[in-house]
């Protein structure tokens, strides 16, 4: 059996398994098997992860559909949280800060605050890269679009009105799955309801909709800044709840909470399958 920890940021939920105790099974095919909702646990990604004495992290995230992903904010969060979480039940002191290696570099995350087994962080997820306004022909439409980076691949429209949810089925995996991305990418529709307030609907590569999502958030925030008048700190609100966004000189930063939900073990399926 393989320990197993559940833990979510506004819903968007992930799996954490030790990195080590994972070591010969592929992941992709685990992934899939763990965060299935019905024969599985149930999640919007797998994170293999290690944790060090000294409290930095390690972290790799394979989505809901196996295949594997450079970050998630809220996924980060998450496993800042599952770190505090195992101080916490050791009798170890708190950390003020986390530090995690991810496959989009170190992230550092500062705890805001705690309350039972939600933990609230600000963390400096770096600048986003290469930010410009496109025009993408999807499903039939044509949408101008905010292409960015944060870590991860993101494409935000903004929009007048948050599409209607055959309108969003539609729009959402033609945009993820779209030829002009490569590998994919994560997808946003955003409104501002006010220069410090925007709203959004999120269509995560991998995934497929989502409660919420870090990233997601942050790069929503940008297009809404850089294109569409918003102010540099922004509460963004998706299905989930409210994450703040600032975006500053030296990078955007991320406020909102993650709680641990449980911890136990998984039974491997038969077909989890050995790594090459």
């Amino acid at each position: 059996m393989l320990p197993l920890a559940k833990v979510h940021a506004y819903g968007n939920d992930f799996l954490f398994i030790p990195h080590d105790l994972a070591e010969g099974l592929d992941p992709q095919v685990l992934a899939r098997q763990t965060c299935a909702r019905y024969t599985g646990v149930g999640g919007d990604g797998l994170i293999l992860y290690l944790i060090a004495p000294d409290g930095t992290a390690r972290m790799r995230l394979y989505n809901a559909d196996g295949s594997p992903s450079e970050l998630s904010g809220n996924g980060l969060r998450c496993l800042a949280a599952l770190v505090m979480h195992s101080r916490a039940s050791a009798g170890e002191a708190p950390l003020s800060e986390v530090r995690v290696d991810t496959d989009a570099g170190w992230k550092t995350l500062w705890l805001v605050a705690r309350a039972g087994g939600r933990y609230t962080f600000r963390a400096a997820m770096g600048p986003p890269t290469n930010v410009r306004e496109e025009i993408i022909v999807a499903a039939g439409e044509s949408l101008k679009v905010t292409t960015l980076g944060m870590g991860n691949p993101q494409c935000v429209a903004l929009v007048d009105a948050l599409p209607e949810p055959a309108r969003f089925a539609r729009l959402g995996p033609a945009l993820a799955t779209h030829p002009r991305f490569a590998a994919g990418t994560n997808v946003e529709f955003a409104h501002i309801e006010l220069p410090n307030r925007v709203r959004i609907l999120i269509w995560e590569r991998g995934v497929g909709p989502t409660h919420a999502s870090g990233t997601g958030a942050c790069a929503s925030a940008v297009a809404a800044i850089a294109h569409g008048g918003a102010d540099r700190d922004v509460d963004v609100i998706s299905p989930g709840g409210t994450q703040r966004v600032e975006w500053r000189d030296d990078g955007v930063y991320l406020t909102g909470w993650a709680e641990v939900v449980f911890e136990g073990h998984w039974v491997p399926q038969p077909d989890v399958g050995r790594s090459r």
